[in-house]
């Protein structure tokens, strides 16, 4: 194992690296001509003739940084590591080209795709620019979101089997006297069977539809009379309590509050494409 893969803060982007290989293919074997923009700044190593740019260098170091809240200057030994790592792609890459895998189809599939993800994140970025979200759209995304929010929790049990008889029948079982949480540890097929069926405090918006509805049905205290169906299996549910939510305030959230109208800024562009795209689904 290499140092640079041990160090921690080399978390390695695929896409960036299969761009750079993209790049590398495209290069060939040969030094490519420089431009104005590039002449004047050196390249960062030359491999059989290719340079390996000062811009190519910056954006796979940056790629290794991804994830981390806080991205740091490199260490001279890092960047080192790092330019190793590009000298290895390169010399790999290019005897690719001489030996045709980019004509492989899968190959070439995947070539096509990192190319289209990059320019479709370059353009999205490119759209976005000068657009930040204002604090009248910020506030209206706000109050649109807590207006949609569930304004109630909800702490319940559920017992979980298999079949529709089985849950009729131990609802039986619990209406002859026995209790909910005992039934649900012999014989619930859930995790939550450990604990007596016990699911915690919840929003009805992180439950399946047929389970929300059956819970809305109950008052405190209350079990489900008929099993509930959904696609994990059949559900006997027991209300335990009720709680408001309050909701968290703008500040706290205004991070997410401002990603949710970018993204739907981002969104409104994209069904503008769509609107003058000719589009043919063939599956």
């Amino acid at each position: 194992m290499t140092q640079f893969s041990r160090m921690p803060w080399a978390l390695a982007s695929t896409v960036a690296a299969i761009a750079l290989m993209l790049s590398a293919c495209g290069k060939g074997q040969q030094a490519a001509a420089p431009t104005p923009d590039t002449a004047a700044v050196p390249p960062v190593a030359i491999v059989n003739g290719t340079p390996i740019t000062r811009t190519e260098f910056d954006v796979y170091a940056k790629s290794l940084q991804q994830g981390r809240q806080q991205q740091t200057e490199l260490t001279p030994e890092q960047k080192a590591q790092v330019l190793d790592e590009m000298i290895t792609m390169q010399l790999v890459s290019a005897q690719g080209v001489k030996d045709g895998v980019e004509k492989d189809p899968d190959v070439a599939a995947r070539l096509d795709m990192v190319r289209m993800r990059i320019l479709a994140e370059a353009e999205s970025q490119k759209y976005l620019k000068g657009k930040e979200p204002t604090d009248a759209e910020l506030h209206a995304e706000y109050d649109s979101a807590i207006g949609a929010m569930d304004k109630t929790e909800y702490h319940a049990r559920h017992i979980l089997v298999a079949s529709k008889e089985q849950a009729e029948a131990l609802i039986k079982k619990i209406k002859g006297g026995a209790k909910f949480e005992d039934v649900a540890k012999a014989e619930s097929t859930d995790n939550s069977k450990t604990s007596g069926g016990d699911l915690g405090w919840f929003t009805l918006a992180r439950m399946v539809k047929p389970f929300g509805d059956a819970i809305r049905g109950l008052k405190k205290g209350e079990m489900t009379q008929e099993p509930v169906q959904t696609q994990f299996g059949w559900h006997i549910i027991k209300l335990e309590d009720t709680r408001d939510v309050t909701p968290p305030p703008f500040e706290q959230v205004k991070a997410q509050v401002t990603n949710g109208a970018i993204q739907k800024k981002l969104q409104a562009y994209v069904e503008e494409l769509k609107k003058s795209a000719k589009i043919e689904k063939k599956m």
